[in-house]
């Protein structure tokens, strides 16, 4: 019988805590379970395996930064929306670089709930893009610049990538530049 309280989205949020905490590489069923205060064997009557736990967790993760990215833009259009969505983003990846990870990069090609997720998360972007007055290719041509864009940088500077002794936020601005200017 499930330990009372315990619940899939309880799970979620112990591994989520966990990976904060001490990073991707600490996330086991064990380590959760030990957080928890249960043996290993009882999660699995809330999540069938690592594998499940991991797609939960993306799914929320997922949702969390479609709802964090979705504020930001709220009200905005045009460059002024961009570049909101831009500093969002990487403010995200970098208070969050463990969460970040475990975000599938086509989340529209994963299990059922996870690709209504990864949709939704992509509404945000088309919804941005829409300042432009680009047709449907362009959009996703759009999409994939500042995709691109946002998610190399900002996984490079969680990463410790950036070592030079030069503004990096100086970098990013030039970046930003260069995805809007794209847009027009």
């Amino acid at each position: 019988m499930p330990r009372a309280g315990l619940t899939p989205a309880a799970v979620v949020d112990v591994a989520l805590a966990l990976i904060d905490e001490k990073g991707l590489d600490a996330l086991s069923l064990a380590a959760v379970a030990d957080r928890a205060g249960v043996a290993s064997p009882s999660l699995y009557k809330h999540v069938g395996s690592l594998a499940v736990l991991r797609e939960l967790m993306a799914e929320r993760i997922t949702r969390q930064m479609t709802s964090v990215f979705a504020a930001e833009v709220m009200g905005r259009s045009g460059d002024e929306a961009v570049i909101a969505l831009m500093r969002t983003w990487r403010a995200f990846v970098l208070k969050h670089p463990a969460r970040y990870h475990l975000v599938p990069l086509d989340p529209l090609r994963q299990g059922a709930t996870l690709a209504r997720a990864g949709a939704e998360f992509m509404e945000v972007f088309v919804a941005v893009m829409r300042g432009y007055g680009l047709d449907d290719e362009a959009t996703t041509h759009a999409i994939r610049r500042v995709r691109a864009a946002v998610h190399g940088f900002a996984t490079l500077e969680a990463g410790g990538g950036f070592g030079m002794d030069v503004d990096v936020e100086q970098s990013y601005d030039q970046l930003i530049d260069m995805c809007v200017s794209s847009l027009r």
